[in-house]
C-alpha cells in the first residue's frame, strides 16, 4: 500500500489534535444519585448481559454506548478509549517515550507494507543507535515487521525510557541486514517545524500545532531570527489543526500589545465563559507581520489569526480557515478513558463566531475573500469591523485579507492525482536510494548550502514521468509526456533529498522555494509595513 503521509511514532488523527482545550487539567468522574434516564441505561445494560443469546462483553457495551452518546452531539465531542487518550496526551505534552523516528509504510515483499524510516530525530535514541533516514525496519526482536499496521508498529517500537528494542534493518546499497539495539528515551515532538531567514530582512516560522512546549519554542525561534537581523516575519499556520487554548493565547500575546483582547469564550455555563487579554511580554509587537492560513488552519490557529486580524496587527494571506471554534474540556473516567466535551464557543475580538455552521455545504462567494468583491452583497449578520474600521467577514472561519490559491498551474491537477496515489513519493524514494551515500559525502554538514545550490540532474523530470506512466499502465490513463507541473515535481524530489540528508526542516525550506502562497508575500510587505506603523489602533485611530 502506498503511504501518502509520514507518521511520527505516537502521532494521531489530525481531527483529535485539532481540539481547542480550554483546560488541560481534567475533571474526574463524580458519583451521584442516578437519574431516571441513567437508571434506564443501567437496566438495559444489565438485561442485555443477562438475557442476550450470546455472551456480551460489558466493556464493549459501555464503549459502544459512550460512542453513541457523544456521537449525537457536535462532531468534536468524543469518547476516547485509554490507549487513544494516552497518544493524544503525548501530542499535547510535546514529547513521548520511544525511539525517535518518523516513518512511512511502503510496499515490501509480497506486497505487504514495510516500515520506511523517513527521518530520525537528531540526538534521539535511533540516531544514537546509528539509524538513518532511508532505512527499512523489517524485523523487531525475533518477529518480522513486514505487513504491520500503524497500531502494531507503535505498540512494538514505543516503550518506557531506558528499555531496549532490537530491530533488523535493510539499508539501500548494503546487501546484508543490520542488527541494531535501540535504548528508548524521551523524544521531543517539536511544534516549530522550521525557523529560518528567507532573505536578509525576512524571518520565517512554521508552527504545526499548539502543545505545552509551543510558546517557549516560538520564543526561542524569534530570538534566533532576531540574532540574524530579522526585521519582519512570515508566520505560517497553514495545516495547523490546533491544540491547547492556553498556547494559542500565549502565541498571540507575542504579537499584541498589553491589554488587547485575544479571544472570548461564550457558554451557557458561566464558569466556562470569559475573555483573555495580552500582557506586556511580547517579543514581536512592533514589526511587520504576515500570517499564512489555509483551509486546514483550525481552532487554536483561528484564535491567533482572528486576534491579529481584528487588531490590524498582521496581514493575513492564503485561504479561508477551517471554521472550528469550539472549546473542549476533558473529563476522565474511572477506567482510564475520557470524554472530551464542547463546553464553549469562542469569538474573535470583533465578535466573530469562528465555528462554521454544520449545515453549510458550500462556501458563499463573499466568504472566500475580503478583496475585490461587492461589499453590498455581504449580509449584515456577518459584517464586522477591525480596530481601524476595516471590514472583516464572519460566518465561519477566518477570511484572509488576500486570498491566494495554493496552486494554479494548468498541469497541477495531473500531478495532484499522481501524488494522491503515492507514485511521485515512490519514484523519489527509489531515485534517492541509489544515490544517498554519494549525496551524503558531498553535502554532509552543509544544509544551508544544499538548500541554496543543490540542483537535480535534468533527466529527473523525464524519469519521473516515465515511472508514473509505467506504474499506471493497466490501471488507468497514464499522463502524457510533459503533462505534470515540472517545477513542482522537481521541488518535491529536491525536498525528499533534503529530508533524507538533513530532516524535515530542510525539506520544508525547499518546498517553500516554489510555494505560490509564500511567493505572494513578496508583494504584500508594503501593506504589512503600513499596518505595523499604524499599530496599535483603537476605534479607527492610531494610538
Amino acid at each position: 500500500m502506498q503511504s501518502t503521509t509520514s507518521r511520527l511514532l505516537a502521532a494521531l488523527p489530525l481531527v483529535l489534535i485539532g481540539f481547542v482545550l480550554g483546560q488541560w487539567g481534567s475533571t474526574r468522574w463524580q458519583d451521584g444519585p442516578p437519574s431516571q434516564d441513567l437508571r434506564a441505561l443501567s437496566d438495559a445494560f444489565t438485561t442485555i448481559q443477562r438475557s442476550y443469546v450470546d455472551s456480551v462483553s460489558g466493556s464493549r457495551l459501555t464503549e459502544d454506548a459512550l460512542r453513541k452518546m457523544t456521537g449525537s452531539l457536535d462532531p468534536f465531542s468524543v469518547y476516547l478509549p485509554p490507549e487513544q487518550l494516552r497518544h493524544i496526551e503525548d501530542v499535547f505534552q510535546g514529547e513521548f517515550e520511544g525511539i525517535g523516528i518518523t516513518y512511512e509504510r511502503i510496499d515490501g515483499p509480497q506486497g505487504q507494507d514495510t516500515i520506511f524510516v523517513s527521518s530520525v530525530t537528531p540526538g534521539g535514541p535511533s540516531a544514537k543507535a546509528g539509524l538513518r533516514a532511508g532505512d527499512r525496519i523489517v524485523g523487531v526482536g525475533e518477529t518480522s515487521a513486514v505487513g504491520w499496521t500503524d497500531e502494531t508498529i507503535r505498540s512494538r517500537l514505543m516503550g518506557p525510557k531506558g528499555s531496549t528494542v532490537h530491530v533488523t534493518l535493510r539499508r539501500p546499497t548494503r546487501p546484508e541486514p543490520l542488527q541494531v539495539t535501540i535504548t528508548r528515551g524521551t523524544v521531543p515532538m517539536e511544534t516549530v517545524a522550521a525557523s529560518y531567514m528567507i532573505d536578509g530582512r525576512t524571518g520565517y516560522v512554521r508552527l504545526t500545532r499548539f502543545a505545552r512546549t509551543t510558546h517557549e519554542e516560538l520564543r526561542r525561534a524569534l530570538r534566533r531570527l532576531d540574532a540574524h537581523g530579522m526585521e519582519r516575519l512570515v508566520f505560517d499556520l497553514r495545516g495547523n489543526a490546533g491544540g491547547l487554548l492556553t498556547m494559542a493565547e500565549r502565541v498571540a500575546d507575542e504579537f499584541l500589545v498589553e491589554d488587547q483582547l485575544i479571544v472570548t469564550s461564550r457558554s451557557r455555563h458561566s464558569e466556562y465563559a470569559g475573555a483573555r487579554y495580552a500582557t506586556e511580554e511580547g517579543l514581536f509587537e512592533d514589526r511587520p507581520l504576515i500570517l499564512l492560513i489555509d483551509g486546514q488552519s483550525a481552532s487554536a490557529s483561528e484564535i491567533v489569526a482572528g486576534a491579529l486580524q481584528d487588531h490590524d496587527r498582521a496581514l493575513l494571506v492564503g485561504q479561508r480557515t477551517f471554521g472550528k471554534g469550539l472549546v473542549q474540556r476533558q473529563y476522565d473516567l474511572p477506567d482510564g478513558s475520557a470524554l472530551r466535551l464542547t463546553i464553549a464557543r469562542y469569538h474573535t475580538p470583533s465578535g466573530r463566531r469562528v465555528q462554521r455552521p454544520e449545515e453549510e455545504a458550500t462556501s458563499h462567494p463573499w466568504a472566500e475573500t475580503a478583496a475585490a468583491i461587492d461589499t453590498t452583497a455581504i449580509p449584515d449578520s456577518v459584517r464586522y469591523r477591525t480596530d481601524a474600521g476595516r471590514l472583516v467577514i464572519g460566518g465561519g472561519g477566518i477570511v484572509p485579507d488576500r486570498r491566494v490559491a495554493p496552486l494554479g498551474h494548468p498541469r497541477s491537477s495531473v500531478l495532484d492525482s499522481v501524488q494522491a496515489q503515492g507514485l511521485l513519493r515512490s519514484f523519489a524514494r527509489r531515485w534517492i536510494d541509489g544515490r544517498a551515500d554519494s549525496l551524503r559525502s558531498v553535502w554532509d554538514g552543509r544544509p544551508d548550502a544544499f538548500v541554496e545550490s543543490y540542483e537535480l540532474p535534468p533527466s529527473v523530470y523525464r524519469s519521473a514521468v516515465r515511472f508514473v506512466r509505467r506504474e499506471r499502465a493497466g490501471s488507468g490513463p497514464a499522463p502524457p509526456a510533459d503533462s505534470m507541473d515540472r517545477a513542482r515535481v522537481e521541488a518535491y524530489v529536491r525536498g525528499r533529498v533534503g529530508q533524507r540528508l538533513f530532516g524535515p526542516e530542510v525539506a520544508l525550506r525547499i518546498r517553500n522555494g516554489s510555494d505560490p502562497v509564500l511567493d505572494a508575500t513578496r508583494g504584500a510587505w508594503s501593506e504589512a509595513e503600513r499596518r505595523a506603523r499604524n499599530y496599535p489602533v483603537r476605534n479607527g485611530r492610531t494610538e
